[in-house]
């Protein structure tokens, strides 16, 4: 199954800077009819209010929140597509004072926030036969100490991303998880990533994964190093139908 962005409505968390920021812009520019803006804070998006008009809608989300999460699918009930881009990032290693809650307030976001988004919205998706999008990252297939915490709570959300790949997959829509290296975000300048990639990459890279039907995406030079490593073990476990 694939999805195109022309014509269709998309919902972004996290839609108001960096890669959140820039996927908007792709999808407008692709031909997306609305693009709804979901950020903790409803002033933060002003530049692309006025920018691109009645195109974006600017709705409040907390993606920690199961009550925000049922309200925002309640509002949003015309999407197709549903891009799961917000979370958080702190460098923390394994080792610490304030381990537990370091990876709990990453759990919360990265990995309960998936949930959230995708049994919030299951059935308008299901209705629709839209997409479902969840930013993952490099760092779900191999921890870096820095961001060991980090890297342990998109482990886990790319475990879920697999999951969902099998129930909503079953019911018509496709799910896409994308894998992007250090990409020039905050979150790379904190954890002192140098030479990160443009956001343009990730951005582009979902409209055309989208469009070719992929379940990985792996959008920037470093993360397509891991993409070589990594085929023969998702063509052959993680894509494979152990059913029989």
């Amino acid at each position: 199954m694939s999805t195109t962005i022309e014509n269709k409505v998309a919902l972004v968390t996290g839609a108001n800077r960096g890669i959140g920021k820039a996927i908007v812009e792709s999808f407008l520019n692709h031909g997306a009819k609305k693009v709804y803006l979901a950020v903790r804070d409803t002033n933060s998006t002003k530049e692309l209010e006025e920018k691109y008009g009645d195109k974006v809608v600017t709705v409040k989300a907390d993606v920690s929140n199961t009550k925000s999460i049922q309200d925002l699918a309640a509002q949003a009930t015309d999407v197709d597509i549903v891009v799961n881009n917000a979370g958080i990032g702190t460098p923390y290693a394994t080792i610490g004072e304030d381990f537990e809650k370091d990876f709990t307030n990453q759990l919360q976001v990265n990995t309960f926030g998936l949930l959230r988004i995708a049994n919030a919205f299951a059935k308008t998706l299901v209705d629709k036969k839209g997409a479902l999008v969840q930013l993952n990252s490099i760092a779900s297939l191999k921890n870096f100490p820095q961001l060991s915490t980090y890297s342990a709570s998109k482990a886990a959300s790319y475990s879920l991303t697999q999951g969902l790949r099998a129930d909503l997959g079953a019911k018509g829509v496709q799910v896409l998880s994308v894998h992007p290296g250090p990409v020039d975000t905050d979150m790379s300048a904190a954890a002192g990533f140098e030479g990160a990639a443009p956001t343009s990459d990730v951005s582009e890279g979902i409209v055309t994964a989208l469009a070719a039907g992929d379940f990985h995406l792996f959008p920037d030079d470093m993360a397509k190093q891991f993409e070589g490593a990594y085929q023969s073990f998702s063509d052959n476990i993680v894509l494979a139908d152990f059913s029989e």
